[in-house]
């Protein structure tokens, strides 16, 4: 067999090829691609069970990895091995009256949870069986106090909203030699799982990174919540903060938009991860965050408690900084669970193609719990203390400003400074969003200070917000003028 490094190393290559043909769109580049991981791993397979096929006691297999079938999972396989041997699969296949159980997905889905670096951060969940579910988008919920009033009932269930986990489709493709067949359930479920396990793992992350809305995920690169306009089922993205370092100012800055959801509630940071591609990684982030120590070893100069993982999914220049927890992700089999012969694609001739429906839906649970951070300028760490002039780039402007979820006229841009909005509302939550990690903003509504990312009291008539924003001398001032009705 194979060493497992030169497996992964194999591995590694194929996946790079199936990312970049998602990135550019190529269907057929990434069907050769994936049709190429599956062979690496039936042959994995087929390799591992010649070496085994002597062994009948269970729990010796069961030690070297081979899992154990459930009754139904047994059940369930060799029907559908009888249907692929037949003459005329398909309709064999659509006879097979016994489903795929939610265990196989089950045992899929703990193993991304283990091994996937992105997947095990996540608030993800199987929601095999589900169409819809009840998700609470506020997190952390307080009571209140006092008498049970339409006001608070209204805030206690703000939160709620109705979720349609079978909104996004996913489908995996499933080259089955005869062979493989020949080998009998067990190995065909060693198979079917590593193959799903490769199919979700690659398709899940380009979703939860950067996916549209449209037919797959939100990502977390793009902008949700009350407001956003949606084009063509597309969600916009997000304006990158441009970070020249990440240090304790800068990083301390971008983390404080994040202590309030986007209606403007307190919360506690956590689990934060940063999402960097591996060129990146290499390149601009590890001398960013790693300094020699006197004993000759390297530590970490991260600021922030946060975890950087790699992705490539991520574009190169760009990182995705945010709370793991906020992003929700549900994934789960098709309703009638069942392997179906594809009539779309054609290989080698002893196998035959066969296709696995899944559906999966993730969002950010508010458009405040992950930024989108432009890295292409961070400087290395410095280890010495020297007389040096160094030129800072500022940029006294903001990427984002949001009144709750009023419209703004005219459509935010940061080269725009002067803005309307109407409201019934008596308070309306104001979040403004730098696009340097290096200023300081400060709001007013009329002479009142009001903290970024908190609420903000109106009265009736014409309310003056002013938005200061300050960087490196730069100074830049943004109005908003807000008619209560």
């Amino acid at each position: 067999m194979k060493n497992k490094d030169v497996l992964a190393m194999e591995k590694a290559k194929i996946v790079e090829k199936m990312n970049q043909a998602i990135k550019e769109n190529d269907v057929k580049a990434f069907s050769e691609a994936f049709t190429e991981l599956c062979q690496k791993i039936e042959d994995n397979v087929m390799e591992q069970a010649r070496e085994l096929m002597t062994e009948q006691d269970v729990a010796i297999l069961a030690q070297r990895g081979v899992r154990q079938l459930t009754s139904k999972e047994k059940e369930y396989y060799e029907k559908i091995i009888e249907a692929m041997r037949s003459a005329n699969p398909k309709q064999a296949l659509n006879d097979v009256e016994v489903v795929m159980p939610e265990t196989i997905i089950n045992s899929v889905f703990e193993e991304l949870q283990t091994n996937h670096q992105l997947l095990s951060e996540l608030s993800a969940t199987t929601v095999t069986g589900l169409t819809r579910m009840m998700m609470n988008t506020n997190g952390e919920q307080r009571a209140s106090w006092g008498k049970l009033t339409a006001k608070i009932i209204e805030e206690l269930t703000s939160g709620f909203k109705e979720v349609d986990v079978t909104q996004d489709k996913l489908s995996a493709f499933l080259p089955v030699s005869k062979a493989m067949l020949d080998l009998g359930p067990t190995w065909l479920d060693n198979y079917v799982r590593k193959v799903l396990y490769e199919a979700l793992a690659n398709g899940l992350e380009y979703g939860i990174v950067c996916g549209s809305g449209k037919d797959m995920p939100i990502g977390m690169m793009r902008q949700v919540g009350e407001g956003v306009t949606v084009t063509g089922g597309e969600y916009p993205m997000k304006e990158a903060i441009k970070l020249t370092a990440l240090d304790m100012e800068q990083m301390g800055n971008v983390t404080a938009i994040m202590a309030r959801n986007d209606k403007g509630q307190a919360r506690i940071v956590s689990g934060l991860i940063m999402l960097v591609n591996p060129v990146d990684y290499f390149r601009r982030v590890l001398p960013a965050t790693r300094m020699l120590t006197p004993d000759g070893n390297y530590a970490s100069v991260l600021p922030v408690d946060a975890k950087i993982i790699q992705s490539a999914a991520v574009p190169e220049g760009k990182a995705v900084y945010g709370m793991a927890p906020k992003y929700f992700l549900g994934v789960g089999m098709a309703r009638n669970g069942r392997i179906e012969y594809s009539d779309e694609y054609r290989f080698l001739e002893d196998e035959r193609v066969y296709l696995i429906k899944l559906y999966a839906h993730g969002f950010a649970k508010d458009n405040n719990a992950f930024m989108v951070l432009d890295i292409t300028k961070l400087t290395p760490v410095r280890f010495k203390v020297v007389n040096t002039t160094e030129e800072k780039e500022h940029n006294a402007a903001l990427s984002d400003l949001r009144i709750g979820s009023l419209e703004l006229t005219p459509k935010f841009t940061s080269e725009t400074t002067i803005y309307t909005a109407s409201t019934s509302n008596a308070t309306n939550t104001i979040t403004a969003v730098p696009a340097s990690g290096s200023a300081d903003v400060s709001i007013k509504a009329g002479s009142k200070d009001v903290t970024n990312g908190a609420a903000a009291t109106w009265t009736e008539g014409d309310n003056t917000v002013t938005i200061q924003v300050e960087d490196g001398g730069q100074s830049k001032t943004y109005t908003v003028t807000v008619r209560k009705e």
